[in-house]
């Protein structure tokens, strides 16, 4: 049961993750009368507390190596106290404060809860192995896609089932349900006795090849930055696809989940940098898709869903594996440097939102409002011609990187 429990945390941190970086746009513009701008301000400022925190939240991890059932159980308290928080917000003249408080608190929970398991890695193995640490992963990444989907159905299923406000309220509960249940089914995998390695220095992530990585997981993390926090103002305000965003959002991560095993596979076979070099063209023929559809094509936008969803797959599967496998090859304790490589992802989807909203809202972009052709324009180029570009900039980081053997 030790993998199976693993997937389930990763489950719970997705389904809590999908919503602060696709519904809290939408929800906070919408719900709450907050306007793209602020809302982009406030993601960056969060994310500058992120800056010291994450590193620190990775440094206590290894400190503290026999806390690990505590950490674990403090990330899903703060997830089950903050979302129904978030969630049952109401509009006022204290809105902002109070959103910025829910949102430091979830921020918080999830980043230590995200750090412990992927610093955890060599820990959570049966044993710490190259290839075990790839179906680690697999395990690992194929829980988070189950809780993205289940993260970006939710919402849809409770207004079906007759919940007010977009069904927000319910997600809420819903989600803080979630938390105290993974929390006690969980418990036995922190009970491992922890694999600690040598302490962390700027020579040794060197000389890993791990600084290389986490260049390539902050401009990597760009594209997808940039197309989460757009999902749901590009299909319904662009292709004009009314209330088909949940099931394409369920599409677009079920490839990515069904993609997993696959990458994992192709990886131990054929090494990480080649199957990256398969995979990341997926993603840049998405992008140059989504730019040329026409409002209403359904089925086009699918197969975009289609192609990007399994590279996505690549890169949730094979980064984070290829980092814990240098950590681990160097005897480099992991938790402080996946510290790191949170902050380096959520940076990432930080500078998007502070980059794009703003320009978005200037060009007199209005969710769920008509649009002018400047403001959709605007919006496209955003969501498929930047990302792209981006794209390009991570394929040719991978390509300098040194070719390795198959994962063993």
């Amino acid at each position: 049961m030790l993998y199976p429990r693993v997937s389930f945390y990763a489950l719970m941190l997705a389904a809590a993750g999908i919503p602060l970086y696709i519904h809290l746009p939408r929800f906070a513009s919408i719900e709450l009368g907050i306007g793209l701008g602020a809302i982009g301000t406030i993601l960056l400022g969060i994310r500058l507390v992120d800056l010291v925190q994450d590193p620190l939240i990775g440094w206590a991890i290894d400190r503290w190596p026999k806390a690990q059932s505590l950490f674990a159980s403090a990330a899903a308290l703060g997830l089950a106290i903050g979302f129904p928080l978030l969630f049952s917000a109401q509009p006022g003249p204290n809105i902002v404060p109070r959103l910025i408080a829910i949102l430091v608190l979830l921020f918080s929970a999830y980043s230590l809860g995200m750090i412990l398991l992927y610093g955890r890695s060599a820990t959570l193995t049966t044993s710490p192995t190259g290839r075990e640490l790839m179906t680690l992963a697999a395990f690992r990444e194929g829980g988070m896609l189950a809780g993205v989907i289940i993260a970006a159905v939710a919402p849809a299923v409770f207004v079906a089932l007759g919940a007010d406000r977009e069904g927000y309220r319910a997600f809420g509960l819903f989600l803080g349900v979630l938390a105290v249940v993974t929390a006690a089914i969980t418990l036995p995998i922190w009970r491992r006795e922890p694999i600690q390695g040598e302490r962390l220095s700027l020579y040794g992530l060197r000389q890993a090849g791990a600084l290389r990585l986490l260049a390539l997981a902050l401009v990597n993390s760009l594209p997808v930055a940039i197309t989460s926090t757009l999902f749901l103002f590009f299909v319904e305000d662009r292709l004009r696809l009314g209330g088909l965003a949940g099931p394409l959002l369920i599409l677009f991560f079920l490839s990515a989940g069904l993609s997993v095993p696959l990458w994992a596979r192709m990886s131990q076979k054929l090494g990480p940098k080649t199957t990256l070099l398969i995979a990341m063209p997926l993603a840049i023929l998405g992008f140059v898709g989504a730019a040329f559809l026409a409002p209403g094509n359904l089925p086009g936008f699918a197969a975009i869903c289609v192609a990007s969803g399994a590279a996505l797959g690549a890169d949730m599967v094979i980064l984070p594996a290829m980092f814990s496998v240098a950590l681990t090859r160097a005897g480099l304790k992991a938790s402080l440097a996946f510290g790191i490589w949170s902050f380096a992802g959520k940076l990432g989807l930080a500078l998007a939102a502070f980059a794009v909203l703003p320009m978005l809202e200037h060009s007199g972009f209005t969710p769920g409002a008509p649009n002018s052709a400047t403001a959709l324009s605007t919006l496209n180029i955003f969501y498929a011609v930047i990302p792209c570009i981006l794209k390009l900039g991570a394929v040719a980081l991978v390509l300098a990187l040194p070719t390795e053997a198959p994962i063993q």
